[in-house]
């Protein structure tokens, strides 16, 4: 019975780009509506405060207009020293109803509107008065008369200055309303804005926890996974993590678990499928080093919320898992086992990013003709962890593939620190003889081994190195034709 090791659902069903993206929005969000509320409530009271200043403004000079002007002007007519039509009584009157108006209109304050309907109706009595003193003169009556309607004039005019300072009084009270109430909006905003940061942060936080959680938690059920595998218990399972961008991952491992499984269970008759089953193993003990790189890898930038690097790692190591099942199948084509080394280049170039170059060259001829798999890979792998690793500053990786006749030939070449001359010898002198255990690595073993099984004839592996240049690593391979099971 399979083994699962199950993961935690934090996410649902929606990828981690997805909630990142309504994570930042929802943070925004809730960042931006405490300020749009500030600004709206502000804008209101500051443009209610303005008008009070206005008006108070005005009440102030028209206060003055009323007291002096209207006085002043009449009492030059009774004193003779202007004519009663030579005089501006009815300008100033009328300048004065205007403004009255204007204050009327631009007062929200009941008892400031009354104030000023009050002075309204004064100003129509001293009119009266006005209109009265210009029949008195025009019936030539006494000066006496003349200065009992100025009087009244004058009395009115007070009337009319008391009203007004009343009505300043009042739109003074309600500044005071008014800054009262800016204050307790500023607080209130104030208070909103800390609340609202605060569960900003604690939003920030929790998602933050949840995409580390969401990623750190699969990939550890992964490595464990791979653990296992290592020890040799390939009936470990693991559950389909709710993270879209694990999923493939996920679902690759466990079918290759699946299949090494199935390949183990095999039994083989003739002795040359027992040696194909040796290789298969060989394959799968390289297998959980890989993994256990590739997952501290996208661990590592899981931490430190390099949410692209992951994705873009766990795609390639996706892809790269899906050539190397290729659904069981032995035989793939050229294009397929150069895309898989692209992937792993992928893979190791992030991971290694400050020394590793590489470069990839392939004529379009022999994309569609079949190789047997994963043959360049572990030679690509033996360049970087033996060549480039142990050369200081950036090496270069490159792979090529071209045809010649009826063969095609494949080079990968390092500049990393190459091969001593008496070692060179040594690996030659193994790979001659192919019986030999695998002193040289399990990588170029296992390649060398597999060519020359599948491929009659074949020499296997041609090495080339200059210690402190580079190394130099080619086989040829016979153009075959039809499918193989591709």
């Amino acid at each position: 019975m399979d083994r699962k090791i199950s993961s935690i659902n934090l996410f649902g069903h929606r990828s981690i780009k997805a909630s990142l993206k309504t994570s930042y929005f929802v943070i925004i969000g809730l960042l931006i509506s405490p300020c749009i509320f500030s600004l709206v409530f502000l804008n209101v009271l500051t443009g209610k405060y303005n008008r009070l200043i206005n008006n108070i403004e005005y009440a102030n000079a028209l206060n003055v207009v009323v007291k002096s002007d209207i006085s002043s002007e009449m009492r030059n007519i009774v004193v003779g020293q202007k004519s009663f039509d030579e005089g501006r009584q009815y300008v100033i009157i009328q300048n004065v109803e205007d403004t009255l108006n204007k204050l009327l209109k631009n007062t929200s304050n009941a008892e400031g509107k009354r104030l000023i309907e009050v002075a309204k109706r004064a100003m129509l009595t001293l009119t009266s008065y006005v209109d009265k003193m210009g029949i008195q003169i025009e019936n030539n009556e006494k000066v006496l008369e003349h200065e009992k309607t100025l009087e009244e004039v004058i009395g009115v005019s007070v009337l009319v200055s008391d009203v007004l300072q009343e009505f300043i009084g009042a739109e003074i009270e309600d500044i005071g309303r008014v800054n009262q109430s800016i204050q307790v909006t500023t607080l209130i905003s104030t208070i909103i804005i800390i609340i609202i940061f605060v569960i900003a942060v604690i939003f920030a936080a929790i998602g933050y926890i949840s995409v580390r959680n969401a990623i750190n938690f699969p990939i550890i059920k992964l490595e464990r996974m791979a653990g296992e595998i290592a020890k040799g218990d390939l009936s470990v399972r693991v559950e389909q993590p709710e993270v879209e961008e694990l999923k493939n991952l996920t679902h690759s491992l466990n079918i290759m678990a699946e299949r090494i499984k199935d390949l183990i269970d095999v039994s083989i008759s003739e002795q040359i499928k027992v040696q194909k089953a040796e290789m298969r193993a060989l394959q799968a003990q390289i297998t959980p080093h890989f993994l256990y790189n590739t997952f501290d890898t996208i661990v590592w930038f899981a931490e430190q919320k390099r949410h692209q690097e992951v994705i873009k790692v766990t795609l390639a190591f996706t892809q790269f898992f899906r050539i190397s099942l290729s659904k069981g199948k032995d035989w793939i084509t050229i294009a397929q086992e150069i895309e898989h080394v692209k992937n792993y280049l992928i893979i190791q170039s992030i991971r290694y990013g400050d020394i590793l170059d590489y470069s990839i060259e392939i004529e379009e001829q022999l994309n569609d003709m079949p190789m047997l798999k994963l043959l360049l890979q572990p030679l690509v792998e033996n360049a970087i962890y033996h060549g480039i690793k142990h050369k200081r500053g950036r090496g270069m990786i490159a792979v090529k593939a071209w045809k010649e006749g009826e063969s095609s030939y494949f080079c990968v070449e390092d500049t990393g620190i190459g091969i001593k001359e008496e070692r060179l010898e040594e690996l030659r002198s193994m790979l001659a003889d192919a019986d030999s255990l695998p002193d040289i690595g399990f990588g170029i073993y296992n390649v060398h081994r597999r060519i020359r099984l599948y491929y009659e004839g074949s020499d296997g592996l041609s090495i080339e190195s200059t210690y402190g240049e580079g190394t130099k690593v080619s086989f040829k391979l016979l153009v075959m034709k039809g499918d193989r099971n591709v």
